[in-house]
């Protein structure tokens, strides 16, 4: 038996786009003799739809896109992800289903059990857990059909004690499937390899997953679709953030042809490089929009943000815009010149001392006698917010916010300054990963001026202002960070790790008060287990004490 996995990107919402796409993956492992071809979670609609799903509308057009699909599953099975309405008087409205189509019409469908409700998941807010549990055949095979649940471990599931597959094995099935929807962070694919592995050697059975690609606004999903003998062995993963197609021969209880591989995945700085290519990419073009603008000011955070865009969307389509300060030095601007030479994107130069002044100068008698503080530093970072949201305003271009996660975190920028932009592209970097992504960057030629990379890091607000004035050294913050953000640390418990006791509480205060500001902030790339946004939900007026 033959069985195609398609690994596609899909676009929330657009039904005409994801069902042409759909049909034309049928046709083509038709063409290439398949006997079924599965498709991943939601696939119908793109995942996650969020509060669509409580348009009764967005269902309809659901259930219109399902049905001609399933026209054109004639001489193969279709196993496709979709939303199904629940006939019954209790529970949710939906189900978060997966439909198998053959002969041109359904023929079943098998509803989501375990729903993730943690980090970026809701599921339960909208999906009523199934509770059928079936084996699907496809002509005389018996197939266990699980829908991302192959990647729950026990104790994070409060809904039930078992798995879905506790239940199918009893059915003698000969094969697993899993259709899913498993999001990209950094640390995430070593796990998920070990949890599908683990799947196969406790059931002793073979397992195709597939999972899709693309992103939709903050979450990225990389592909990276897998194929496991029944010893848990990887046999083969698919291309990793990008679409794909593969068919498998299955005979005998056995995945044919292939032999088993080691996983040797990208390093972790390629992974988010890519990462952050596909979100800029997708960001732009499901938005319908081609054209980048941002402050460009001689650092290492703005000079990555513009070769990243630069890439993924072209040199032409991104237009840096140089802001200096009456702080700014001269190596500033010259490192800017030197990036913008490098990739070939536009540019422009608008030195922002008169506006500054001008509003200094209008503030003046409401500010006599008092010291030059951050207020005066914040003028000229929205000075320049207003410069770079004209260009946007005036040619439709779309703001690249250039705040790096080390930053957001500890609250050190300006709101409606530094902090305006329609997405956030390093948001989730910490400063010292932007560093290995400059580096990265810089693999084959010299995009990024060395200059940027290797002079100490400032804002250039005030007279020789660094980084280290108000911070930590970027190592030691970065690590505290990880502590407690991905990790859930306490301040106890990072301290006891040797973390100075003064520094932890000073850094810890200063992240529970900035988070005011990372409410308003633009949405951000999420490449790691805990981005800030909608998988880190925290109170604005709080007092926590860790």
């Amino acid at each position: 038996m033959k069985i195609a996995l398609a690994q596609l990107n899909y676009h929330i919402g657009n039904f005409e786009a994801n069902t042409t796409k759909i049909i034309e993956s049928i046709n083509k492992a038709k063409s290439e003799g398949a006997d079924l071809v599965a498709f991943a979670e939601l696939a119908v609609c793109g995942y996650p739809p969020r509060d669509f799903l409580e348009f009764s509308e967005f269902i309809d057009l659901c259930e219109e896109s399902v049905n001609r699909i399933a026209k054109a599953c004639t001489g193969i099975v279709c196993v496709l992800g979709a939303p199904t309405r629940n006939d019954r008087l209790e529970g949710k409205d939906l189900f978060n289903s997966a439909y198998v189509m053959e002969d041109g019409r359904v023929v079943s469908k098998v509803n989501k059990a375990l729903l993730p409700n943690y980090d970026v998941f809701d599921e339960y807010r909208y999906f009523e857990p199934g509770l059928v549990f079936k084996c699907i055949e496809v002509k005389g095979l018996r197939i266990a059909l699980t829908i991302c649940e192959d990647l729950w471990n026990m104790k994070d599931n409060p809904l039930y004690l078992m798995s879905p597959m506790d239940e199918l094995i009893k059915e003698k099935p000969s094969l697993m499937l899993n259709i899913a929807a498993s999001p990209f962070s950094y640390v995430h694919d070593d796990n998920r390899v070990k949890v599908l592995s683990e799947n196969c050697k406790k059931y002793e059975l073979p397992l195709l997953y597939v999972n899709q690609v693309g992103a939709q606004t903050e979450i990225v999903f990389d592909g990276g679709s897998f194929a496991f003998d029944k010893k848990g062995n990887l046999l083969h993963h698919m291309k990793y953030f990008e679409e794909d197609f593969r068919i498998f021969e299955f005979n005998d209880g056995e995945i044919q042809g292939l032999e088993p591989i080691s996983y040797q995945p990208p390093s972790d700085i390629e992974q988010i490089h890519q990462a952050l290519l596909l979100g800029i990419k997708d960001y732009f073009g499901k938005s319908g929009f081609s054209k980048a603008v941002l402050g460009l000011s001689g650092g290492i955070d703005s000079a990555v943000v513009c070769a990243l865009a630069a890439e993924a969307l072209g040199p032409d389509n991104v237009m840096a815009v140089l802001m200096p300060s009456k702080y700014s030095t001269d190596h500033s601007v010259s490192d800017a010149m030197g990036l913008v030479n490098n990739l070939g994107c536009q540019h422009y130069t608008i030195a922002i001392k008169d506006a500054t002044d001008a509003f200094e100068s209008m503030l003046k008698p409401a500010f006599k006698g008092l010291p030059f503080n951050t207020t005066e530093e914040n003028i000229q970072a929205r000075s320049r917010a207003i410069v770079v949201m004209a260009f946007s305003n005036k040619f439709g271009y779309i703001l690249l916010n250039t705040s790096n996660k080390s930053e957001c975190a500890v609250g050190y920028g300006t709101l409606y300054g530094d902090m305006a932009g329609a997405i956030s592209v390093l948001g989730d970097v910490y400063k010292t990963q932007v560093y290995k992504l400059a580096e990265y960057i810089n693999r084959d030629r010299e995009i990024i001026p060395v200059n940027s990379i290797v002079k100490p890091p400032s804002a250039e607000l005030r007279p020789d202002q660094k980084d280290s004035d108000s911070l930590p050294d970027y190592d030691t913050l970065d690590a505290f960070l990880y502590q407690y953000i991905e990790l859930r640390k306490s301040s106890k418990e990072i301290i006891a790790q040797g973390f100075e006791a003064e520094l932890v509480r000073k850094t810890l205060k200063m992240v529970n008060m900035a988070e005011f500001k990372r409410y308003q902030t633009a949405p951000i790339l999420r490449v790691s287990p805990k981005a800030f946004g909608m998988g880190r939900r925290m109170p604005l007026v709080g007092k926590y004490l860790s």
